[in-house]
C-alpha cells in the first residue's frame, strides 16, 4: 500500500514538474496566416483566408506540442471577392450567423521527426466536430529585439466539407463541380511565448 501511494505521489511530481517546464505561447495574428484553397469548376483554384483568429499552443523542453487550440471569426473570411465572401458567410455554406466561430482543439502528435509534426485534433464548423490531422514544420526559434521569445510553424492538411455540412453545390454542363468538396488548410504560425 505505501508502495502503490509513494508512485502515485511521483507520478503527480513528475506531471506538475512537466507542466513547470512547458512553454506557452500565444499566436500573433498579425504574423500569421490561415488559408484555404478550393478548386473551382475543376480548372482553377480559389483562395482565401481569414482575417481574425486568436490561438496558443504550448511546447514541452523537447519542443513536442503539448497542446494547442483556436478560435477563427468565420465573417472575417476573405477570398478578395466580397459577394461571393457574403456567400460564404450565409447558410448556403459557413452560416457566420448563427455558427460565428471556427474551433480547433489539439488531441495527441501522431508523429514527430526532427522538426516536422503530423498532429491529431477536433475541428469545429457549423457545429460539427470531426477530427482533422495536420502536418507542419517548426522553423525555428528566435529572441525578438524585445525579449520575447518567437517560434514559427508552417503547415496545413485537407478535408472534405460535406463532414461538416457544407454541401451547397451546382453541376457544371461537363459533369464536374462548381465548387470542389475537398478543402486544402494552408497555416502559417508565429507564436510568442508567455514570460
Amino acid at each position: 500500500m505505501i508502495k502503490k501511494m509513494t508512485l502515485f505521489i511521483m507520478s503527480i511530481f513528475f506531471v506538475l514538474a512537466q507542466s513547470a517546464s512547458a512553454e506557452v505561447y500565444n499566436i500573433d495574428a498579425d504574423h500569421s496566416h490561415i488559408g484555404l484553397s478550393v478548386k473551382h469548376m475543376v480548372i482553377s483554384n480559389v483562395k482565401g483566408k481569414f482575417n481574425k483568429f486568436t490561438g496558443s499552443f504550448v511546447l514541452d523542453k523537447a519542443d513536442n506540442i503539448e497542446d494547442a487550440s483556436m478560435k477563427i471569426e468565420v465573417a472575417s473570411i476573405d477570398t478578395n471577392h466580397e459577394k461571393r465572401d457574403e456567400h460564404l458567410r450565409s447558410p448556403d455554406f459557413l452560416d457566420a450567423a448563427k455558427f460565428p466561430q471556427i474551433t480547433y482543439q489539439h488531441k495527441k502528435v501522431l508523429s514527430k521527426e526532427g522538426s516536422k509534426y503530423k498532429v491529431l485534433g477536433a475541428l469545429t464548423i457549423r457545429g460539427v466536430t470531426k477530427d482533422i490531422v495536420l502536418e507542419g514544420e517548426m522553423l525555428g526559434k528566435v529572441k525578438d529585439p524585445w525579449g520575447y521569445t518567437r517560434v514559427g510553424f508552417t503547415g496545413g492538411g485537407k478535408l472534405d466539407r460535406r463532414d461538416f455540412g457544407l454541401v451547397w453545390n451546382k453541376l457544371l454542363e461537363t459533369g464536374g463541380l462548381i465548387v470542389d468538396n475537398t478543402v486544402t488548410i494552408i497555416l502559417e504560425f508565429e507564436g510568442i511565448m508567455q514570460k
